[in-house]
């Protein structure tokens, strides 16, 4: 289908005539249009970080910037370029057309919606055609005529290294639904969607189950030659494109607007009916999405960032970062209410947020990081449209579709005497294989720290980081290693460099972080799974930095072989950079068994 532009707005030779030098909000503070002169430049006012609205910078003298509300990013209108943080987005723009009469009109390119192609004619449900059993976190089943489809199975094990644990207790036939299903589609790469240990479950009783997942940038699994899991029936396929499973059931995956390169989302069509699961995208399939559709899926929950409950020092005081808990809290909760509002699904469900910080290590972490309730959620929905129905699922509910779209009181069904919180997890089997890391003969030589930053490859920006091991309390373990890397040059110096520079400290667990370093992980493990803690200075978000160790790092793991073959002999001098022989690294493990006998009896 061919693309059009359309007109967003309109303003006459009076209303462009009054536009001020500088920066007009429009519409209700819908657009924002910059004027120089008798130049104009305009986008939508959304941040592209995470869709708060912008207002005017008050520290901008020159009416060139505005601030978002949300997080403080800054957007530079005259140039279309984010500031803060620096090296991150373009905005996108709207193009802007003069008439003849000296009006003025916004025009935004109109894509076409790809699941209109190929319609198909809405057909008459039966009770018990479609069913759909909700599992645990963002895992659902989904049973279609004679089909059945299941959704980022996440089942047992933790998720981000050992930040994250379930929070519902799976149904007893989870892992069997899971290997009976006639396809599994996975979002993204983050490990409460992309489960190893769940998908190891799967591999061992049935590999060849068909997974798909979309064709983002970073492939959803480029680690699965080094994960142990055997699976054999991974299909990649391109975005906005109908696959059919039978004669009456396809499906289609749309990017994140926002994450192009991680994140997606889903539309399940079934005999004309649709069901749309948003997943985590913050802005899925850039705003454009089906209205109407039979049922709606979103996550709900927030608290899915290391920020800013790891970071301390300057103004992360407790008391701060619980109002701004609390104030993203709601901000969430009311964008996911407008967002069903706007779609109007016939049927809305909250998950993709059951999630807890379950080790006793990160008690502080599961005090102060306090997330929506999907209950909350669906009140403010029913409030704002009593006409959708809502559903906050249990594991091993389930919505009988047909009955919920003719408002039958019987279509949901909860499992009687079936538990629905986790009372217990095995921490020890995960945290265990963690901590193996510790005693890598990679680990004797500090000439890893150059091998391993080189390996990554990030340079030629002006921040320098210090790393520092510690116990699960974050303390520095007095053996461990404790170095600066400066990305300007990629140096390695032992004091902080003169030059003005970005700063930045990070705690690390020992175990966690080794394990990151030795099979060349994502940083989201140590980040997103609250593993490490974080001062900055200035207090600033580096964009390019994160995004490079969340998302671009090498898709191969460094070569620890040949760096282990090639090392010299080692003669150790007295520098805490330098970790000692081994009998320093079984003070290390001792250590985190002293923690964890500690942990056990408290």
């Amino acid at each position: 289908m061919a693309q059009v532009c359309q007109t967003v707005l309109s303003l006459d030779a009076s209303a462009t005539q009054n536009l001020k030098e500088g920066i007009n909000f429009s519409a209700g503070h819908c657009f924002i249009i910059y004027r120089h002169q008798d130049n104009f430049r305009a986008c939508r006012n959304q941040c592209r970080h995470q869709g708060g609205l912008f207002i005017t910078d008050i520290e901008d003298i020159d009416r060139r910037t505005v601030r978002c509300t949300k997080h403080n990013w800054k957007l530079n209108v005259a140039t279309m370029k984010y500031i803060n943080p620096p090296d991150s987005f373009m905005q996108d723009e709207l193009e802007v057309e003069r008439s003849a009469d000296g009006g003025l009109k916004l025009l935004e390119l109109d894509p076409s919606d790809p699941w209109t192609a190929d319609p198909r004619p809405v057909q008459e449900l039966q009770p018990g055609e479609v069913m759909l059993t909700y599992i645990t976190h963002a895992c659902m089943e989904l049973k279609a005529g004679g089909k059945s489809m299941m959704f980022d199975p996440w089942l047992t094990g933790p998720a981000f290294a050992r930040g994250w644990w379930l929070q519902h207790e799976p149904p007893e036939d989870a892992v069997e639904r899971m290997c009976r299903a006639d396809l599994i589609y996975i979002s993204h790469m983050h490990s409460d969607h992309l489960s190893y240990p769940t998908l190891k479950l799967l591999s061992e009783k049935r590999p060849d189950v068909p997974i798909f997942v979309g064709n983002t940038s970073r492939p959803v699994f480029w680690y699965l030659d080094r994960s142990g899991v055997n699976l054999t029936n991974i299909n990649i396929v391109p975005f906005g494109i109908w696959q059919n499973v039978d004669r009456d059931l396809r499906f289609m995956i749309l990017m994140d607007g926002v994450h192009p390169e991680i994140d997606t989302c889903l539309i399940v069509e079934y005999k004309g009916h649709r069901i749309l699961n948003t997943v985590d995208c913050t802005r899925p399939n850039n705003g454009r999405l089906p209205r109407g559709v039979d049922l709606m899926m979103s996550d709900f929950a927030g608290g899915a960032s290391g920020f800013p409950m790891t970071f301390h020092q300057g103004k992360y005081t407790e008391s701060w970062k619980i109002e701004f808990i609390s104030r993203e809290r709601k901000k969430l909760l009311h964008y996911k209410a407008k967002l069903v509002e706007s779609l109007q699904p016939r049927v809305y469900c909250p998950f993709a947020g059951y999630f807890t910080e379950a080790h006793p290590s990160d008690r502080y972490i599961k005090n102060i990081n306090l997330k929506n309730s999907p209950v909350e959620l669906n009140a403010l929905i029913q409030k704002k449209c009593p006409n959708i129905l809502t559903w906050t699922p249990r594991p091993g509910s389930t919505l009988d579709l047909a009955k919920a779209l003719t408002n039958h009181r019987e279509a949901v069904s909860d499992p009687d005497g079936v538990p629905v919180y986790k009372e217990q997890w095995e921490f020890d089997l995960y945290v265990d294989k963690l901590n193996t890391s510790v005693l890598s003969d990679v680990f004797t030589d500090r000439r890893w720290i150059p091998f391993y930053y080189s390996w990554a490859g990030f340079q030629n920006y002006n921040l320098v980081i210090r790393m520092i091991e510690t116990d699960d309390d974050f303390q520095p373990l007095d053996d461990g290693y404790d170095y600066l890397v400066d990305f300007l040059d990629l140096s390695f110096p032992s004091t902080r460099p003169q030059r003005e520079h970005s700063y930045l400290e990070i705690q690390n667990r020992v175990g966690v972080v080794r394990t990151v370093v030795l099979n060349g992980l994502l940083w989201d493990d140590l980040y997103i799974g609250f593993n490490n803690r974080i001062s900055r200075d200035p207090d600033i978000y580096h964009h390019r930095f994160w995004t490079h160790f969340q998302s671009d790092l090498p898709l191969s793991a460094p070569d620890w072989n040949t760096f282990l073959r090639d090392r010299p002999t080692l003669h150790p001098a007295p520098s805490r950079v330098l970790l000692p022989p081994l009998f320093s690294q079984l003070w290390v493990v001792c250590l985190w068994w002293v923690e964890k006998v500690r942990h056990y009896f408290w």
